[in-house]
């Protein structure tokens, strides 16, 4: 874990769930911490529970289906810390439903935020990487995708498109710049909340009742891949409850 300490590491999607507990376990382990989100009040309150535990972290409202704010994030931790070692896309949206519900707003949510939300929190952290002849990107994805069901598929898509994305980028790298996905099943979150099928909301918050993994499970994922040696590359990780189908 040695090798966490002093990294600077932006976290996309930080406020609550996930992004949160990752946040928290890097800063444990001396990790720099810059989080970006859309709610300024648990980014504060998360920034400062880091600090009065001896960590150090900052944070940026920002939204990452504007390209604008992600670069905004990542200069941010160039300019706070000097350099930018892992990019951690973990901001996500699911919206389930029948393909001929036609929730094309649904769609469109889903695209902007867990594709070209990741895309965009690639393209401005590639650049800095390039510059400092290293770097480290880790996308949070789903096991939807892994196994295909309904009311998922287009959720699922997002999902599996950022593994195609991953994969190509990983094979055009020449190794400087390591890329992880990390996969989680049903995770204690507020995920469930945002899925306005109300069928779907139900039945997604009582399978996360029964099954749900507590968000620190991830966060050791995230911490096991940054940990690594230069030249160790985690490609995929995938962390589900053990009675999840």
């Amino acid at each position: 874990m040695q090798n966490i300490k002093g990294k600077v590491i932006v976290i996309t999607g930080a406020s609550s769930g996930i992004g949160k507990t990752i946040a928290m376990e890097l800063a444990k382990h001396g990790a720099k911490v810059v989080l970006g989100a859309r709610r300024a009040k648990q980014l504060k309150q998360l920034s400062e529970d880091i600090k009065s535990r001896g960590g150090e972290a900052s944070f940026t409202t920002i939204d990452v289906k504007n390209k604008a704010d992600l670069l905004r994030l990542a200069d941010k931790a160039v300019e706070q810390y000097g350099k930018l070692d892992v990019m951690v896309n973990n901001a996500g949206i699911s919206q389930l439903s029948r393909i001929d519900d036609l929730d094309i707003e649904g769609w469109e949510e889903m695209i902007d935020i867990n594709l070209k939300g990741v895309l965009y929190g690639m393209a401005a952290a590639i650049p800095v990487f390039k510059q400092q002849q290293a770097g480290h990107i880790i996308n949070i994805i789903s096991t939807a995708g892994l196994k295909i069901t309904p009311m998922m598929g287009v959720y699922a898509a997002t999902k599996n498109a950022v593994r195609t994305i991953a994969e190509a980028f990983r094979q055009e790298s020449d190794g400087k710049i390591r890329i992880t996905g990390i996969s989680p099943g049903f995770v204690k979150t507020d995920f469930a909340g945002s899925i306005r099928n109300e069928e779907m909301r139900t039945i997604i918050q009582k399978e996360m009742d029964q099954l749900a993994l507590d968000p620190a499970a991830i966060a050791s994922a995230v911490v096991y891949a940054v940990s690594q040696p230069d030249d160790v590359e985690v490609g995929e990780i995938v962390i589900r409850p053990s009675k999840q189908n």
